[in-house]
């Protein structure tokens, strides 16, 4: 929690096992509540990886498409109680350590 708020990240996810761990060991776990991530019928061991590392993982059967999948993520922050939620692309498209830049903002 940052300032009484439920901090959730969602990860939007297709075949991004190659730098998951990674992108998860450098978020900062002192202000996140919740990590979700969304895969989107990856055909490789993301859902495996992200279930090892704790992270709630939710999977689509067939690819939903990168709107779909976000959308499908809000949805899962809204409903677990997220008061801000911070999309962190799982292959380190964008820096997972700005989340408390994100955040304090709010």
């Amino acid at each position: 929690m940052l300032q009484g708020k439920k901090i959730t990240v969602v990860m939007p996810a297709f075949n991004a096992e190659k730098l998951l761990a990674q992108t998860i060991a450098d978020l900062d776990t002192s202000i996140i509540d919740d990590m979700i991530l969304v895969d989107n019928a990856s055909c490789d061991r993301t859902v495996e990886i992200a279930q090892s590392l704790g992270v709630y993982v939710w999977q689509h059967p067939v690819n939903r498409g990168f709107g779909g999948n976000l959308k499908q993520g809000y949805r899962l922050a809204l409903q677990r109680g997220a008061d801000i939620i911070a999309t962190v692309h799982p292959d380190y498209q964008y820096e997972p350590k700005l989340v408390p830049a994100y955040a304090i903002t709010y």
